[in-house]
């Protein structure tokens, strides 16, 4: 979508609507920027219309990236009524023991980030079935290095999710709820 200096961008993701404001990411590019982060409702309504797209899916774990997407993760897998969740950390934590690491570029990122899946996760869910969820899935960055580390842990990747899917340069499978334009000049 073309760039014409708007400051906001309205959405509407099955009937709950917000304003997100339109930042700069390069001289090319600007974004939505969605922050699903500390919007009760928002995030409660988001785990309800993914509890639909995600019910009738054969998997035993929700696995997700550390931080925006927590609480979502949080009430997506309460609602499907799992007992836990899987969250690919951002560094390797004092506690971890034997921890897989894979380095993840994002597009609203400057520097290099890691995702760590601990140990101790890596037991659970070795040869077990499970479904990805991110808050935005853009260029598919983080979904690609989730994927990596779960291979490795012998996982089953069944489905990838999220609340948004931004732009069209994710070309796997993924369940969304809406789609979100990148815009350029």
């Amino acid at each position: 979508m073309e760039y014409k200096n708007q400051e906001y961008y309205d959405i509407d993701i099955r009937g709950m609507k917000r304003r997100l404001p339109v930042v700069k990411v390069n001289d090319n590019l600007w974004i939505a920027s969605f922050v699903i982060l500390g919007d009760v409702e928002l995030t409660s309504h988001c785990a309800d219309e993914l509890k639909k797209e995600l019910k009738n899916l054969d998997f035993h774990y929700l696995v997700g990236p550390e931080a925006k997407v927590l609480p979502l993760l949080h009430i997506v897998a309460q609602r499907l009524g799992f007992k836990e969740y899987i969250v690919c950390r951002k560094e390797v934590k004092a506690y971890m023991k034997d921890a897989i690491v894979y380095d993840v570029k994002s597009i609203t990122t400057k520097k290099k980030q890691q995702l760590v899946l601990n140990g101790s996760d890596v037991e659970k869910i070795r040869g077990k079935k499970v479904v990805l969820l991110d808050d935005v899935v853009s260029t598919g960055g983080t979904f690609n290095s989730m994927e990596k580390i779960l291979e490795k842990a012998g996982a089953k990747i069944v489905a990838r999710s999220a609340v948004l899917k931004e732009g069209d340069k994710y070309k796997e499978d993924v369940i969304y709820l809406q789609d979100l334009p990148i815009f350029t000049k």
